[in-house]
């Protein structure tokens, strides 16, 4: 290692303390140094001593030298400027990829052209340049064989195949992701600490309207079953989400709310149907009926009536 220069060897073993930093340390999409200042401080600390190390060595390399008599200074010097071994094993591999002959050699491959004074050498073709074509021989033999013999699948294949998975992946991934959540996907929830929250965000946001126990006040009643801008989760955190009529309508709590929260709350508000509260609002829209709802679900005080995709309510 000490025959490595000190300019190498100092950013070669911190670049790799910063690679272990960088592999340990889970920082998400930002460098770990950017992420926690601790980790920049400490890489700085790392820096200041791998110098400082090599200033102390080097410091008592000097005075360890001057210490020594002639003759073993002498050979401290030899075997200082000995060739590295790193360097002669890299100059034999070069050596040997680039297989030119030593210029005392040269005269034997010295063609029978002359160029004012230019000669030609018949020299063979570098190894490394030999081994790439003998590879790629080999790859197209390869890649032949699968994919015009045994029918491999080919780039387009791959990639149907990928936007498959990844399809796959995002409806996984849509189902634990709850402020992906939108009208068309919303669903009752049944979890209790979201019914709880849909309790706190309506006590926070909605009592001033609906009153606490949704009997209504400036907004309408919640615990019959009129609604006027239909019900059931999907048409409630529609109407929680871009809000009500123009004009006369609530705001639309998009901008407040996260579609999580919306949902938790249009749950709530649900649950408020069939109650009796202290001072009940007069029914106002109609009365709205699921289409997917059992038969013995309908009010009795209520026919329906189909007509093509409309649906319209008698009252009795």
């Amino acid at each position: 290692m000490r025959q490595i220069p000190s300019w190498i060897r100092v950013p070669l073993v911190f670049f790799i303390i910063f690679g272990l930093t960088e592999y340990v340390i889970d920082s998400g999409d930002e460098p770990a140094f950017i992420a926690e200042p601790l980790i920049g401080l400490f890489l700085l600390l790392v820096f200041l001593i791998l110098v400082a190390i090599e200033a102390i060595v080097g410091a008592l390399d000097n005075i360890l030298y001057q210490s020594l008599d002639e003759a073993a200074k002498a050979r401290y010097e030899a075997r200082r400027n000995a060739p590295s071994k790193i360097l002669n094993w890299i100059n034999k591999t070069y050596t040997k990829l680039v297989g030119t002959k030593p210029i005392e050699e040269e005269h034997d491959l010295v063609l029978d052209h002359n160029y004012d004074g230019i000669k030609e050498l018949d020299n063979d073709l570098p190894p490394w340049w030999l081994y790439g074509f003998y590879a790629s021989i080999i790859f197209g033999a390869v890649y032949l064989a699968r994919f015009h013999i045994f029918s491999g699948e080919n780039q387009f294949q791959e990639l149907e195949a990928e936007i498959a998975q990844a399809q796959i992946e995002i409806e996984e991934y849509k189902k634990t992701a709850k402020d992906l959540v939108d009208f068309n996907t919303v669903t009752v929830l049944t979890e209790a600490s979201d019914i709880a929250n849909g309790k706190s965000i309506f006590e926070t946001n909605c009592i001033a309207c609906h009153k606490v126990d949704g009997g209504g006040g400036i907004g309408p009643n919640l615990t019959d079953k009129h609604w006027i801008l239909g019900g059931g989760i999907k048409n409630v955190f529609k109407t929680i989400s871009e809000g009500g009529r123009d004009g006369k309508g609530m705001i639309a709590w998009k901008q407040s709310l996260k579609p999580s929260e919306i949902a938790q709350v249009a749950t709530y508000v649900l649950q408020f149907e069939g109650t009796t509260p202290a001072e009940p609002k007069a029914p106002e829209g109609e009365i709205w009926i699921d289409e997917e709802a059992p038969v013995k679900d309908i009010p009795t005080e209520a026919i329906e009536v189909k007509t093509d995709s409309v649906i319209t309510i008698e009252e009795h």
